[in-house]
């Protein structure tokens, strides 16, 4: 059965057809997907993980116990996961183990720019990379031979095109192997360091079998052209250079590029008058090539930078023939901005407008740094930001303590802020963070994380208690606001600024995209009352403009909350829900359907 298929979903079907039967991920893109495909399998047990190094750890406990097992992630999900992936290299594996990780060269959702392929290398675990939906599905199942073959996981390298791009691929039928016995095997599973010592041995043994059989593998091919060009490619680029030269020139395209071939590579140059390397970002595949002793092109014209196109190949290389189709240069910008009715929006006005120092986190809200709230100062990795204001406020000499808080989302909180949380608890910065609970992990299109009390498949689930477990870290002072409710956020903010003594605010408001939330009615500007002074606009609100001097909101996008209502100075928003909104900050959530915080501040179930 052929079927057009995104690269993740294709990356999915390998999984099932290759017999995986564990899963487990934190979601990151573009990877995402692949978790969310797998989990429509019901003969896989899936699951979002806290974190990547949890996911990759409890895959390494599922090999173990002797079936297949699959963690996914995005390349900077792979930095947090390094810690158990290097030493995997030394144990090996009893079932099994597919790693993906997903490389965004582009930098179209993350915050840096990275090469996956330093951390194939520098743990010495091998690394295959397709190119297509079709490729993608077969290195899968490939992948899960080559880790029980040669005792190792494997990791399978994506990238944003191939992840999100489409292609046809045929399906097969899933294979099941049995399951291998668990046996005690402390020499090879306990990696203290006489037992690691030993092990060390096997692994560059291993790496060593593995690139003589790069030198005939199939994943390795060469399509024989002119032999004026050889161009050495891999993974988006290979389908770039197609795009550019067709069959006009001879071409190896790498499949494994970890670890790479050395005769093959030599082979094909030898056949060639003139050699180039195309590979996005760092030159891997050609400093391989001249340590080989080759003499050839590649980052000489190639930009080491961001991702490539068939235009920007074909610039490049000289090729005038073909382009293909570009945007006009005169499209305007759209730049990203927090969703109508955000609950985030509420929370960050009140810190612009207290002229907070903000150290702020990944996510959606990382958005709080965009004009006009431009209300974040730093943002650097998952759980940085807890981490960052306990060091920015215990080398200040108590300057900077009264105006700086950190701010994290529920979901990234669960992943890595709670060992900051501890260290604030522990040394007593006085510190003051403010966890945004929109219910959701948001960024990455609402997936469930342990504070939602449902798990991948939206069945009931383990459920942690935010305002209970900073208590138990430590904190005597823990409150939930309401987003929605700017008086009462100020309120918050300025009191828990001047204790002295780390204190928590639970910003709490769901998503207002999530399709249980009920809105109230969309609000309308009365505009005999309005008079344009755009005191409405400070909150950077899409479903709000000014037209003809006067504020307009888009019936289409305005959720009601309410909050350009009470930043109007003449009254001149109105909506039948206006009552609700500016009342207690419980009665925001009743009118929005949703269960509210009980005296205790607690949350309730079923949300």
């Amino acid at each position: 059965m052929k079927e057009l298929m995104l690269g993740n979903k294709a990356f999915a079907r390998g999984l099932y057809e290759a017999g995986c039967c564990f899963v487990s991920s934190y979601p990151g893109t573009p990877s995402t997907e692949i978790t969310e495909e797998a989990a429509k399998y019901d003969d896989i047990y899936c699951e979002w993980a806290p974190n990547e190094k949890v996911a990759m750890e409890a895959c390494f406990g599922a090999s173990l116990a002797g079936r297949r097992a699959f963690c996914g992630m995005k390349h900077v999900g792979l930095n947090v996961a390094a810690d158990p992936l290097y030493t995997m290299s030394y144990t090996g594996v009893n079932g099994g183990i597919v790693i993906a990780v997903a490389d965004d060269a582009g930098m179209h959702s993350s915050q840096n720019e990275q090469d996956s392929r330093h951390h194939a290398i520098a743990s010495k675990v091998p690394m295959l990379e397709p190119s297509d939906s079709a490729e993608t599905l077969e290195f899968v199942k490939l992948a899960y031979e080559l880790s029980e073959e040669y005792d190792t996981p494997i990791i399978v390298k994506m990238c944003t095109r191939v992840a999100h791009s489409q292609s046809v691929v045929e399906a097969g039928e899933r294979v099941v192997p049995e399951r291998k016995p668990y046996e005690k095997n402390i020499p090879k599973n306990v990696m203290m360091p006489g037992m690691a010592k030993k092990r060390h041995p096997f692994v560059e043994d291993r790496m060593k079998r593995m690139a003589e059989w790069s030198e005939t593998a199939s994943v390795n091919r060469v399509e024989m052209g002119d032999t004026k060009l050889g161009i050495i490619t891999s993974s988006t680029s290979y389908q770039y250079v197609k795009e550019v030269y067709g069959d006009k020139v001879s071409v190896l395209k790498i499949g494994l590029v970890n670890p790479l071939p050395t005769k093959l590579i030599k082979d094909f140059a030898a056949k060639v008058d003139k050699l180039i390397v195309v590979e996005e970002l760092d030159p891997i595949i050609e400093n391989h090539c001249r340590a080989l002793g080759l003499t050839l092109n590649g980052k000489d014209l190639l930009p080491i930078c961001d991702e490539f196109s068939q235009n920007l190949i074909a610039e490049a290389l000289g090729e005038k023939a073909a382009k293909g189709p570009s945007l006009d240069e005169n499209v305007p910008v759209r730049p990203p901005v927090m969703c109508a009715g955000c609950p985030h929006r509420g929370l960050f006005y009140t810190l612009s407008k207290n002229k907070c120092t903000v150290l702020g986190d990944i996510g959606c809200y990382t958005l709080g740094a965009v004009a006009p709230l431009s209300a974040m100062d730093m943002t650097l990795c998952m759980g940085g930001s807890i981490s960052a204001i306990h060091g920015f406020n215990k080398a200040g000499d108590g300057e900077n303590e009264k105006k700086t808080v950190a701010v994290i989302g529920d979901s990234t909180f669960m992943h890595s802020g709670m060992t900051g949380l501890a260290n604030v608890a522990y040394n007593q910065s006085n510190s003051t963070i403010i966890i945004l609970d929109n219910s959701i992990t948001g960024m990455t299109g609402h997936q469930q994380n342990p504070t939602t009390g449902l798990n991948i498949k939206g069945d009931p689930a383990g459920k942690i208690d935010l305002e209970a477990l900073c208590r138990a870290m430590g904190f005597n002072r823990v409150r939930v606001v309401d987003p929605y409710d700017l008086a009462a956020c100020d309120a918050a903010v300025k009191e828990e600024l001047k204790v002295d003594e780390p204190s928590v605010i639970i910003s709490r408001r769901p998503c207002a995209l999530l399709k249980y939330v009920k809105h109230n009615p969309p609000l309308c500007v009365d505009k005999s009352k309005c008079i344009g002074c755009k005191s409405c606009m400070r909150i950077g609100c899409p479903a709000i403009s000014i037209k003809e001097g006067k504020a307009v909101v888009d019936q289409t996008l305005c959720v009601g909350c309410g909050v350009c209502e009470q930043l109007c100075p003449v009254k001149a928003f109105e909506s039948s829900a206006k009552e609700a909104v500016l009342a207690n900050s419980s009665e925001p959530l009743k009118a929005a359907g949703l269960p509210a915080a009980d005296a205790a501040g607690q949350r309730k179930e079923g949300n």
